[in-house]
């Protein structure tokens, strides 16, 4: 069993679907081999498919290890991991940066508060807060689907776009703050001097920022 089908096994336990529903041809063998999967981690209250599949790993390693199978969703799980540290390292509050990097592996980059909360195994409020975070920063965007009555979000190809333009608009902002605050001190006083000197700075580098986005928006992988 791979990553993606435990995680499609997380999905449908948070949509309340029977395993039959979650197993995609319902015979008896793949629904008992969904149920033996489910019970082996958590059950269904308390499933998280990474943590599943990492234990299934340990065990391919231990049982058999010419089998170590599926080094690609290894790779993903440490690629994962190790972003996560990452973001941490360059500020981002750990649970934000589990959200965020919990919606980059999904295939269609699209998951719902309860697909986050269940696959993360935290609580909707704090799935609630890091969404409200990223939003806010345009790393993801939240979309309705009336259908199914949920908000979902997503995480594109122009994540990092938005995410660009949004924070050097914010530091263009604190420029003319701080230009202003310096003009009105005195550019002839030491801290006119320096306020102004530190707002002309920010006004360039969030300029040319927001060029070198514009620029670069398109640029192919």
């Amino acid at each position: 069993m791979t990553l993606q089908d435990r995680r499609r096994i997380g999905t449908g336990l948070a949509e309340g679907r029977s395993y039959a529903e979650i197993a995609r041809r319902p015979t008896s063998r793949l629904i008992v081999e969904v149920g033996r999967e489910v019970g082996r981690n958590g059950g269904s209250g308390d499933y998280r498919p990474e943590w599943a599949h990492q234990a299934a790993v340990r065990r391919a390693r231990r049982d058999t290890p010419a089998r170590s199978a599926e080094p690609q969703d290894r790779k993903v799980f440490e690629v994962e991991e190790g972003v996560v540290e990452t973001a941490i390292g360059m500020g981002l509050p750990k649970m934000v940066a589990r959200v965020l990097i919990g919606l980059w592996p999904s295939e269609d980059g699209r998951l719902t508060a309860a697909e986050l909360s269940r696959g993360l195994k935290v609580s909707p409020a704090s799935i609630s807060m890091a969404v409200g975070y990223l939003t806010r920063q345009g790393l993801i965007r939240r979309e309705h689907d009336p259908q199914r009555r949920h908000d979902i979000y997503v995480v594109d190809d122009d994540a990092w776009y938005h995410s660009t333009v949004i924070g050097s608009r914010q530091t263009l902002a604190a420029a003319e703050i701080t230009k202003a605050a310096g003009r009105t001190l005195g550019l002839d006083t030491p801290v006119g001097r320096r306020l102004a000197r530190g707002g002309a700075f920010l006004e360039r580098i969030s300029l040319d920022t927001l060029a070198s986005a514009e620029r670069w928006r398109d640029l192919p992988p």
